[in-house]
């Protein structure tokens, strides 16, 4: 086999390369379909329906740019999303009786 690829140029083995590409990937969109199929049919026989939403690949917040909801309008470069732990800066201006509704941004 390795002599029948030797005797290929570059642009025949790479259309190998992309049609066996695009033979696996049709490969695995038919078996997923398949899967998807059985889950729904098993759903179906215990009275249950099934919506399944396909993405485009693994989902994931890693990354995302969460907007800013909370400023410190002493110090505009102290900001909180309202996610996670509470910045210092703003836990301090609540335990000096400031309200969290006092921080907030607008729109």
């Amino acid at each position: 086999m390795a002599n029948h690829f030797e005797d290929m140029s570059e642009t025949e083995l790479q259309a190998m390369i992309e049609d066996a590409s695009r033979a696996l990937k049709e490969k695995q969109h038919g078996k997923r379909r398949e899967v998807i199929a059985q889950i729904k049919q098993l759903a179906s026989s215990i009275g249950v329906t099934v919506e399944i939403i396909e993405s485009g690949g693994v989902a994931s917040r890693k990354g995302r740019k969460v907007p800013i909801k909370f400023q410190n309008p002493a110090n505009l470069s102290e900001q909180w999303s309202g996610r996670g732990v509470r910045p210092k800066w703003l836990q301090n201006l609540l335990n000096q009786g400031h309200s969290l509704e006092e921080f907030e941004i607008k729109s």
